[in-house]
């Protein structure tokens, strides 16, 4: 951890200079029986076992959002239209592969990536293996943002309120349904679709099966980030640093969460803690899942935007410096 300087005060009271004696003769036959004992025992002065291990590392031009497929790290860049694919234990750069114009979201469906082309309202479904381009197909008009069901792609496109559903095995739509205006983020809670729509100011629930909207909670705000737990839906919005927390079962707002990030672009659950990244701020922010009680930032880089929890590592797209950023507990 960082060196300590030692500073030397002048002591003119003679009262003062002996205590000052005494101490550093306690100090010195300390440091003896330690030695003695075995010095390892010791930690570093000023060192905190529990500081995370942050690193950063390039990772091409306008990184937006990741997916992880245990070994792996994919990255989306949206300036570039690629997506690359970093090695998770150490950052290396594997491989670049192109898609569609302006890739804005990416997830993984357990052995392929698929990507959001924002401009084309395309998605490109890369094999897990090569990344092999295994077929680009039309869904929308804008394809903003994705989430997987264990056997579908959901797909929300930004201007025509709409999210689509694709069938994981051949890129089939399987139908489209209406929610509100600019849905922004969608997730998967296990058995519903939920999709933050930013213009409507609402949240929208859709049963998975068949796409029937199930409710619409309102929110004080436009919503844009969302995140989930295992119990509680996040929602972040355009205009606070408190997240907004929903139960799945029946869309009841119970409760709040003090982010401590304004605007939240991302968010991703670690199994305690919730992240959520600061664009404006340049961290990410942690929040204890069960309070959704502050519990501290950590800086990252220029404009962090997607975040992802990998099993070991927090992971951060910085879309400004081309870089993302791996935390480490």
């Amino acid at each position: 951890m960082n060196s300590t300087t030692t500073r030397i005060l002048g002591f003119q009271m003679k009262g003062i200079t002996r205590r000052l004696r005494l101490r550093n003769s306690v100090f010195f036959f300390t440091l003896v029986g330690l030695a003695f004992i075995g010095l390892n025992a010791l930690p570093a002065l000023g060192q905190q076992t529990d500081d995370p291990v942050i690193q950063t590392f390039p990772a091409g031009r306008g990184p937006r959002a990741l997916a992880s497929d245990g070994t792996y790290i994919w990255v989306a860049n949206w300036d570039a239209n690629t997506v690359v694919k970093l090695r998770a234990s150490d950052g290396t750069l594997q491989d670049t592969y192109p898609v569609g114009p302006h890739p804005r979201d990416i997830v993984y469906d357990g052995a392929n990536f698929w990507v959001a082309n924002f401009d084309d309202g395309t998605v490109t479904k890369l094999r897990g293996s090569d990344g092999a381009n295994l077929g680009t197909f039309k869904v929308a008009r804008l394809s903003s943002c994705l989430t997987w069901d264990g056997a579908n792609l959901w797909v929300a496109s930004w201007d025509d309120r709409t999210v689509t559903k694709v069938r994981g095995i051949d890129g089939v739509i399987l139908g489209s349904y209406k929610v509100g205006r600019t849905p922004m983020d969608i997730l998967f809670d296990g058995s519903n679709i939920w999709v933050a729509c930013w213009g409507s100011t609402k949240v929208y629930k859709l049963r998975a099966s068949d796409g029937t909207q199930l409710g619409k909670i309102p929110m004080q705000f436009g919503p844009q980030t969302l995140g989930f737990d295992g119990k509680k839906i996040w929602v972040a919005d355009d205009s606070s640093s408190v997240m907004t927390l929903i139960r799945p079962s029946d869309g009841k707002i119970i409760g709040s969460a003090n982010s401590g990030a304004w605007p939240c672009l991302g968010m991703a659950f670690d199994g305690n803690d919730m992240w959520g990244t600061d664009y404006g701020a340049y961290t990410v922010n942690r929040m204890r899942a069960a309070s959704g009680a502050f519990a501290g930032r950590i800086p990252v880089g220029v404009q962090p935007v997607g975040v992802i929890f990998d099993g070991t590592s927090i992971w951060v797209a910085n879309q400004a410096d081309d870089t993302v950023t791996k935390i480490t507990k």
